[in-house]
């Protein structure tokens, strides 16, 4: 039933009399008096039917739709599958809704520091009314190619070459809607647009590759001198380092050496205030170690005494030492 409501009445018509006359003709040739008329007629009606299959008959294929005309008038759009047509007055035009690229040849564009670029550029496309791309623009193929050259030179003439050269995606992004909104009208959707390429000239681009070599070196020597000062830094933190713990640890020695010192002495005079030692013994006890340190060549001699502790023997000390001599006969000099 819905393939009736779609053929027309014209066609209903055509094949009607197309059969009638090949029903005549077939009952003239069973009656036996078949004529080169009657021929004449069931050939006409066979040609008229696979006229009408063929001009009739359309498919179109997944992915696409079909714009119906009829006298070169918009009747309506057609899903993917079979679609018959009116005969004669009628035709159908295949339109895709794939997603497109369109390739375009490069451009030179100047810049806003008058620097000529190469740009090459690909668009990304997809048609979402087909009936708008067919009757509000003629060629939307040429028409978008045209309106991105010149939306490219606008907004390429409005940077500098290094901003065209670092900032793709904002070229990218600033053409996409200028495309979009000037497409919407052609039932065109403009899905990416990238550019490629951005070639400067010959001579701009050795003074890049310059520029480039010097600023690499420039860093390289600059992260030389940070690396050798912060060796510096580290070999003078830790030699400080080294010198503060040497310090403390010869600090540290010396204390307890002076705490084992003082705990010996305590001892020591603990000991002889317990044996009931007085100054007397200790001046002898010096005298004898005196003699002992007076066998030599020297004619003078220090005494490692303690003043505050007998004080009040050191007279009878220096009296009695009077009388020393060394072992050749030198007199002993207190």
């Amino acid at each position: 039933m819905k393939l009736m409501r779609k053929v027309p009445v014209i066609f209903l018509f055509v094949a009607v009399l197309a059969m009638s006359l090949t029903s005549q003709a077939l009952a003239a040739a069973e009656s036996g008096g078949a004529s080169s008329a009657t021929w004449f007629l069931f050939g006409a009606g066979l040609f008229f039917m696979l006229i009408i299959v063929i001009t009739s008959a359309k498919i179109v294929p997944q992915g696409s739709v079909g714009v119906v005309e009829r006298f070169g008038r918009y009747i309506k759009t057609e899903n993917p599958g079979l679609v018959i047509l009116m005969p004669m007055v009628s035709r159908m035009k295949i339109i895709s809704l794939k997603e497109q690229v369109d390739e375009y040849a490069p451009q030179f564009v100047i810049t806003s520091d008058n620097v000529t670029v190469e740009v090459d550029a690909v668009l990304f496309l997809q048609v979402v009314d087909a009936a708008k791309a067919i009757y509000e623009v003629q060629h939307y193929h040429l028409a978008l190619e045209k309106l991105t050259m010149t939306a490219l030179r606008d907004i390429i003439g409005e940077m500098t070459l290094d901003e065209c050269l670092t900032s793709r995606e904002r070229i990218n992004a600033r053409l996409g809607g200028v495309l979009d909104d000037a497409t919407e009208k052609w039932g065109v959707k403009v899905t990416r647009v990238e550019i490629r390429a951005i070639v400067p000239p010959e001579d701009i681009r050795v003074a890049m590759e310059k520029q480039m070599k010097a600023e690499r070196d420039k860093r390289a020597s600059i992260l030389e001198a940070e690396g050798a000062r912060q060796s510096s830094i580290l070999l003078a933190e830790g030699q400080k380092q080294a010198t503060i713990l040497k310090a403390e640890g010869e600090r540290e020695s010396s204390i307890l050496r002076a705490q084992g010192r003082g705990q010996a002495y305590r001892e020591l005079f603990g000991a002889l205030k317990e044996a009931g030692v007085d100054d007397r013994i200790i001046a002898v006890r010096y005298l004898e170690a005196l003699e002992k340190i007076a066998d030599g060549k020297s004619t003078k001699l220090l005494l490692p005494i303690e003043a505050t502790g007998i004080l009040s023997s050191i007279a009878g000390i220096a009296e009695a030492a009077k009388g020393l001599t060394t072992k050749d006969g030198e007199k002993l000099t207190v």
